[in-house]
């Protein structure tokens, strides 16, 4: 019996998928319960008329009225929860078990108090019919079900003659029977479906990341840099005036590479891009690596004369690392390059402009010694920053 139950529970997907997976479905049960208790409002309400009609029963009138009334209430209180951006699994639990017990009281009240000399065929039907809406754990399932044959057997046996009574327990445990086990087997093919659903999601995710990011300093690449540039362009915030184009180059990483190999010009370009990744959270940049050694930066900015406060941040962070190369022309350590050109937001040049006049300012940096960045743009004169200890 334990080894059911583990099964029933967990499958073949493992304790933490199978909880991830029917935490998802559990939570679609708001919307079936805000629809079957709309059907069972609509139900109970139409089955209050007819014994005041047909037998001036207000007795029966007045239960009917209290289920339908339960039932709405029910609806209401689901599509509320439904609003949510999240909910607990409790109130779920708890609004299912009132559902139930409105069930119950509605129909038995129906097949077996006021009709006892009468099969509860259609009831059990109708139970059965409830039993199956919703997606609940197996275990809980279960016990719901148990609780309601229970509730069934003592009415009927309370109320009706013993051959009624017989032929409505068997039915009752045909119909029990029927429920958990049909109740089993689509629960367990939603959770696969939703699983599949999951895994699908997850690879496709994968594999999106690996399409936009650059594997080795794990930067996004060329192609991420050129969607976000046009989303940067058009989808500016108000309180942002200016929105800065950087390249950046390492200097002299061909005769990096040449001296030390390309295991080190691999780990110098880890080094440089972790640097630059952390650009975001600090200073609120964006850095992707668009060439081999050559990297852009994007970002906005409120004042102009910010700009070279995040520069210099830049070029200092790289000579931090003091990575050495014999072989630089400008330093006996790694340094950087950088050409950025600055235009207001909103502003008619195209991505590929801007890029192509950011990409001259880098040019100019590395015509006037390296180991600095020149800063150009609209209606901003060029100007060049050097490095603090120089």
């Amino acid at each position: 019996m334990i080894s059911l139950l583990y099964r029933w529970r967990y499958y073949t997907f493992g304790q933490e998928r199978y909880e991830e997976t029917m935490g998802n479905l559990f939570s679609n049960n708001l919307r079936s319960l805000y629809q079957t208790n709309t059907a069972m409002a609509i139900i109970a309400g139409a089955f209050t008329l007819y014994p005041i009609i047909a037998e001036r029963d207000f007795f029966s009138a007045g239960v009917y009225l209290f289920s339908a009334l339960i039932a709405l209430f029910l609806a209401i209180y689901s599509n509320y929860k439904m609003q949510k951006e999240s909910e607990n699994n409790r109130f779920i639990y708890i609004i299912i078990i009132a559902f139930y017990a409105n069930i119950m009281l509605f129909g038995i009240y129906l097949s077996v108090w006021s009709s006892p000399d009468k099969p509860a065929t259609i009831f059990l039907c109708f139970l059965i019919c409830a039993l199956l809406m919703f997606i609940n754990p197996p275990l809980f399932n279960f016990f719901l079900t148990l609780g309601a044959m229970a509730v069934f057997f003592v009415s009927t046996i309370i109320i009706k003659d013993i051959d009624n009574a017989v032929l409505d327990i068997l039915n009752a445990l045909v119909a029990g029977a029927f429920s958990i086990f049909f109740n089993w087997q689509i629960t367990k093919l939603r959770i696969g479906l939703e699983l599949s659903a999951i895994m699908l999601e997850e690879e496709r995710n994968k594999y999106f990341d690996q399409s936009i990011i650059d594997e080795l300093t794990k930067l996004k690449n060329r192609r991420d840099f050129m969607q976000t540039f046009h989303r940067y362009l058009t989808n500016y915030r108000t309180s942002d005036d200016w929105l800065c184009m950087a390249m950046c180059d390492i200097d002299f990483f061909k005769n990096f590479n040449d001296h030390y190999g390309h295991p080190a010009g691999d780990g110098c370009l880890r080094s440089v891009g972790k640097v630059l990744g952390g650009l975001m959270e600090s200073m609120g940049v964006y850095a992707a690596r668009v060439g081999g050694e050559e990297f852009a930066l994007l970002w906005f900015e409120q004042d102009a004369s910010h700009v070279s406060q995040v520069l210099s941040h830049v070029i200092s962070s790289i000579a931090e690392l003091k990575i050495p190369h014999e072989k630089s022309k400008v330093s006996k350590i790694v340094t950087i390059s950088i050409g950025v050109y600055v235009e207001r937001c909103g502003s008619p040049t195209t991505a590929q402009e801007l890029y192509d006049l950011a990409d001259k300012e880098l040019y100019n940096a590395k015509e006037s010694g390296r180991n600095r960045a020149v800063v150009c743009g609209e209606s901003i004169s060029e100007y060049t920053i050097l490095p603090e200890a120089q």
